[in-house]
């Protein structure tokens, strides 16, 4: 009887240790959430925000001298381009000139006319129905493209952007 009342005793004893570690366990699980719930309520930064760039190109006026002369011109054919909208298809038409500074970047222009139209597409396809409905929407488009296509050129610049034709719908 001894023996059957030892057995008894350690079995309580090795279920009671089992149950000490369970609710230990279980303290450790419940304090680490509570830690992290505090954690990222409390204590964590949010994320920095991704900040909308607005890109603003400055337009720059030539020196008065510059002005009174009027530089070769390059007629850019029309075309149409596809929009940004959100209400629906919108395409913009239009047609340029562009003012050289020099005769010698008149030679330029041309061979380059591929590129030159390649980027004019490519900003004004960019470009929102709303941006290009007000003045200046369609003024710093013309500094865009005015800039550029001066990234490009070697031989001279472009004094300025003249939309002969610019019809949004």
């Amino acid at each position: 009887m001894a023996e059957k009342e030892k057995n008894d005793v350690q079995a309580e004893g090795s279920g009671g240790k089992k149950k000490l570690i369970i609710l230990i366990v279980a303290g450790l699980v419940l304090l680490l959430g509570i830690g992290a719930a505090v954690y990222f309520l409390f204590l964590k930064k949010p994320p920095p925000e991704e900040k909308v760039k607005n890109e603003q190109v400055e337009m720059v006026q030539p020196p008065a001298d510059e002005e009174d002369t009027i530089g070769p011109m390059v007629d850019i054919k029309e075309f149409i381009v596809n929009i940004i909208s959100e209400e629906g298809t919108h395409y913009v038409k239009a047609s340029l000139t562009l003012e050289m500074s020099n005769e010698a970047v008149l030679e330029e222009a041309d061979k380059r006319m591929a590129q030159i139209r390649d980027a004019v597409l490519l900003l004004i396809g960019n470009k929102t129905f709303e941006e290009l409905q007000d003045l200046q929407g369609k003024k710093q488009l013309k500094a865009e493209l005015k800039n550029k296509i001066n990234s490009f050129l070697k031989t001279g610049r472009i004094k300025n952007v003249y939309l002969t034709d610019f019809v949004v719908q």
